[in-house]
């Protein structure tokens, strides 16, 4: 661990918590918001607890996550529209508070953030079988195919995750509206995930081979 490592992630964490809370409770016009606050924590708490964890652990996959920066064209109008996502449902939700517009009741909101927590101790556990994640794409010096654990139900479970993550975050909000902009998220993997394999058959080493092995993508049983 490195004091120029650790300031980068905590000044992230901060103009994350920052950003995000800007977006959901400033068009919402008020702190009175009980899904905006659930959300907060389910998102920002455990972030802070993997982030000390790989600090401690595994500084280098924690430099890596923090500056990345998607060099391929295709990928880079996926992370962008990924990011309109965001922007635009987060302030759909917090207007949604703001005008009274359906709000989905407080058992299906806790539902959920459960669904969500659990989704997260997913994708810890991803991040622990694969210590080669990276947020771009990229096939780094000694990078090996993963197979086991959850690698071996689909090729990419850290976006089967983050479908979970994703689309339980407008029902945490209690946001039908905001549930309906997510829902371009699959289409949006989907167009990420092609690009992807194409790049890793021809880069990394023994993924045609893990393609025939491990025959679906996100979904088991579907695709």
């Amino acid at each position: 661990m490195t004091v120029k490592l650790f300031i980068s992630a905590i000044t992230k964490f901060l103009l994350g918590v920052i950003l995000v809370g800007l977006l959901l409770f400033l068009p919402a016009g008020t702190l009175n918001w009980f899904g905006g606050w659930l959300f907060m924590a389910i998102l920002f708490i455990p972030m802070f607890c993997a982030g000390v964890v790989m600090m401690i652990k595994n500084p280098g996959l924690l430099a890596s996550r923090l500056d990345a920066k998607e060099k391929r064209g295709r990928q880079s109008t996926v992370v962008k529209l990924s990011g309109l996502m965001f922007l635009a449902g987060f302030i759909v939700a917090g207007l949604g508070v703001r005008f009274d517009w359906y709000r989905l009741p407080m058992p299906v909101c806790i539902g959920g953030a459960v669904v969500f927590i659990v989704a997260y101790m997913l994708y810890a556990e991803v991040l622990r079988e694969n210590t080669y994640l990276s947020r771009t794409i990229e096939v780094r010096e000694g990078q090996k195919v993963i197979n086991t654990g959850l690698y071996g139900i689909v090729r990419h479970p850290m976006y089967s995750v983050t479908l979970l993550l994703f689309l339980s975050m407008p029902i945490v909000l209690g946001s039908v509206w905001s549930f309906l902009i997510f829902l371009v998220y699959p289409f949006i993997i989907a167009a990420r995930l092609k690009d992807e394999e194409k790049f890793l058959e021809e880069e990394l080493e023994g993924y045609r081979e893990y393609k025939q092995k491990v025959k679906y993508r996100l979904i088991p049983f579907i695709w």
